[in-house]
Protein backbone atom coordinates (compact mmCIF):
# COMPACT_ATOMS: atom_id res chain seq x y z
CA UNK A 1 0.00 0.00 0.00
CA UNK A 2 1.33 3.43 -0.97
CA UNK A 3 1.98 5.99 1.80
CA UNK A 4 -1.04 8.11 2.63
CA UNK A 5 -0.77 11.78 3.54
CA UNK A 6 -3.41 13.55 5.59
CA UNK A 7 -4.02 16.86 7.34
CA UNK A 8 -5.48 17.09 10.84
CA UNK A 9 -7.14 20.42 11.60
CA UNK A 10 -7.60 21.64 15.19
CA UNK A 11 -9.93 24.56 15.88
CA UNK A 12 -11.71 23.92 19.17
CA UNK A 13 -13.90 26.28 21.20
CA UNK A 14 -11.16 26.45 23.88
CA UNK A 15 -8.59 27.65 21.34
CA UNK A 16 -9.27 31.33 21.82
CA UNK A 17 -8.21 34.22 24.02
CA UNK A 18 -9.09 37.87 24.58
CA UNK A 19 -6.22 40.33 24.69
CA UNK A 20 -5.44 44.01 24.31
CA UNK A 21 -2.72 45.56 22.18
CA UNK A 22 -1.81 48.34 19.81
CA UNK A 23 -0.05 48.03 16.46
CA UNK A 24 2.91 50.31 15.79
CA UNK A 25 3.07 51.59 12.20
CA UNK A 26 6.09 53.89 12.43
CA UNK A 27 8.21 55.84 14.91
CA UNK A 28 5.38 58.37 15.22
CA UNK A 29 2.16 56.46 14.50
CA UNK A 30 0.42 53.74 16.50
CA UNK A 31 -3.12 52.53 17.06
CA UNK A 32 -5.01 53.39 20.20
CA UNK A 33 -5.19 50.70 22.88
CA UNK A 34 -7.87 48.17 22.01
CA UNK A 35 -8.57 44.44 22.16
CA UNK A 36 -9.76 41.44 20.19
CA UNK A 37 -11.27 38.04 20.74
CA UNK A 38 -8.54 36.00 19.05
CA UNK A 39 -8.92 32.43 17.82
CA UNK A 40 -6.29 29.87 16.90
CA UNK A 41 -6.31 27.14 14.24
CA UNK A 42 -3.59 24.52 13.83
CA UNK A 43 -3.18 22.04 10.96
CA UNK A 44 -0.77 19.07 10.98
CA UNK A 45 0.15 17.37 7.73
CA UNK A 46 2.07 14.13 7.35
CA UNK A 47 2.03 10.46 6.61
CA UNK A 48 -0.59 8.16 8.15
CA UNK A 49 1.04 5.30 10.10
CA UNK A 50 0.22 1.61 9.73
CA UNK A 51 -2.04 2.08 12.78
CA UNK A 52 -4.11 4.59 10.79
CA UNK A 53 -2.86 7.67 12.68
CA UNK A 54 -0.82 10.73 11.80
CA UNK A 55 -0.20 11.79 15.38
CA UNK A 56 -1.39 11.56 18.95
CA UNK A 57 -2.45 15.20 18.82
CA UNK A 58 -3.85 15.27 22.37
CA UNK A 59 -0.69 16.80 23.90
CA UNK A 60 -0.50 19.36 21.08
CA UNK A 61 -4.13 20.31 21.59
CA UNK A 62 -3.52 20.73 25.34
CA UNK A 63 -0.46 22.92 24.63
CA UNK A 64 -2.56 25.16 22.36
CA UNK A 65 -5.30 25.48 24.99
CA UNK A 66 -2.75 26.18 27.75
CA UNK A 67 -1.13 28.98 25.70
CA UNK A 68 -4.58 30.49 25.02
CA UNK A 69 -5.39 30.43 28.75
CA UNK A 70 -2.03 32.02 29.62
CA UNK A 71 -2.58 34.85 27.11
CA UNK A 72 -6.26 35.38 27.96
CA UNK A 73 -7.23 38.75 29.46
CA UNK A 74 -3.76 40.26 29.21
CA UNK A 75 -2.33 43.24 27.37
CA UNK A 76 0.41 42.46 24.85
CA UNK A 77 3.54 44.57 24.53
CA UNK A 78 6.33 43.91 22.00
CA UNK A 79 9.78 43.25 23.49
CA UNK A 80 11.70 44.01 20.27
CA UNK A 81 10.04 47.05 18.69
CA UNK A 82 12.48 49.55 17.21
CA UNK A 83 9.99 52.32 18.12
CA UNK A 84 8.90 51.33 21.65
CA UNK A 85 11.11 51.25 24.72
CA UNK A 86 9.98 49.15 27.68
CA UNK A 87 11.16 49.52 31.25
CA UNK A 88 9.99 48.58 34.73
CA UNK A 89 9.24 51.16 37.42
CA UNK A 90 10.11 50.86 41.12
CA UNK A 91 6.96 48.75 41.74
CA UNK A 92 7.79 46.35 38.89
CA UNK A 93 5.09 47.68 36.59
CA UNK A 94 5.65 48.23 32.88
CA UNK A 95 6.31 51.63 31.38
CA UNK A 96 6.20 51.86 27.58
CA UNK A 97 7.77 54.89 25.89
CA UNK A 98 6.58 55.76 22.39
CA UNK A 99 7.09 59.03 20.50
CA UNK A 100 7.20 61.12 23.67
CA UNK A 101 4.28 59.29 25.28
CA UNK A 102 4.53 57.28 28.48
CA UNK A 103 2.07 54.41 28.83
CA UNK A 104 1.88 52.66 32.21
CA UNK A 105 0.61 49.12 32.80
CA UNK A 106 0.30 46.98 35.91
CA UNK A 107 2.70 44.03 35.70
CA UNK A 108 -0.12 41.53 36.33
CA UNK A 109 -2.00 42.75 33.25
CA UNK A 110 0.86 42.52 30.74
CA UNK A 111 2.38 39.80 28.59
CA UNK A 112 5.60 40.93 26.94
CA UNK A 113 6.02 38.97 23.73
CA UNK A 114 9.26 38.24 21.83
CA UNK A 115 8.05 40.21 18.81
CA UNK A 116 8.80 43.49 17.06
CA UNK A 117 5.09 44.33 16.80
CA UNK A 118 1.89 42.89 18.21
CA UNK A 119 0.30 41.75 14.96
CA UNK A 120 -1.50 38.63 13.79
CA UNK A 121 1.61 37.68 11.82
CA UNK A 122 3.76 37.75 14.95
CA UNK A 123 1.19 36.03 17.19
CA UNK A 124 0.93 33.12 14.72
CA UNK A 125 4.75 32.87 14.59
CA UNK A 126 5.22 32.87 18.38
CA UNK A 127 2.47 30.27 18.77
CA UNK A 128 3.94 28.07 16.05
CA UNK A 129 7.54 28.26 17.21
CA UNK A 130 6.47 27.26 20.71
CA UNK A 131 4.48 24.28 19.39
CA UNK A 132 7.21 23.03 17.05
CA UNK A 133 10.14 23.58 19.41
CA UNK A 134 13.21 21.87 17.95
CA UNK A 135 11.01 19.77 15.62
CA UNK A 136 11.86 16.42 17.22
CA UNK A 137 8.30 15.80 18.43
CA UNK A 138 6.94 16.54 14.97
CA UNK A 139 9.35 14.09 13.35
CA UNK A 140 8.45 11.38 15.87
CA UNK A 141 4.78 11.80 14.98
CA UNK A 142 5.50 11.76 11.20
CA UNK A 143 4.39 15.40 10.89
CA UNK A 144 5.98 17.08 7.87
CA UNK A 145 4.16 20.40 8.03
CA UNK A 146 2.43 22.49 10.69
CA UNK A 147 0.36 25.61 10.01
CA UNK A 148 -0.79 27.96 12.74
CA UNK A 149 -3.41 30.61 12.02
CA UNK A 150 -4.43 33.40 14.39
CA UNK A 151 -7.55 35.47 13.83
CA UNK A 152 -8.59 38.74 15.42
CA UNK A 153 -12.13 38.29 14.21
CA UNK A 154 -14.13 36.59 11.48
CA UNK A 155 -12.37 36.82 8.12
CA UNK A 156 -9.05 38.27 9.40
CA UNK A 157 -6.31 35.62 9.75
CA UNK A 158 -2.53 35.40 9.56
CA UNK A 159 -0.64 32.14 9.06
CA UNK A 160 2.75 30.81 10.10
CA UNK A 161 4.10 27.62 8.54
CA UNK A 162 6.77 25.08 9.49
CA UNK A 163 8.01 22.33 7.15
CA UNK A 164 10.33 19.54 8.13
CA UNK A 165 13.47 19.24 6.03
CA UNK A 166 13.23 15.98 4.15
Amino acid sequence: MAPRTTTLELHKEEMKFSAGHFTIFSATHRENLHGHNFSVYVALTGEVSDEGLLSDYGPLKQAIIARCKAWNETFFLPAHSPHLRLERDAQGNHVAHFNGEELRFLARDVTVLPVSNVSLEELARVFGEELVGDGSGMARDHVTQLVVKCASGPGQWASWEWKRDV
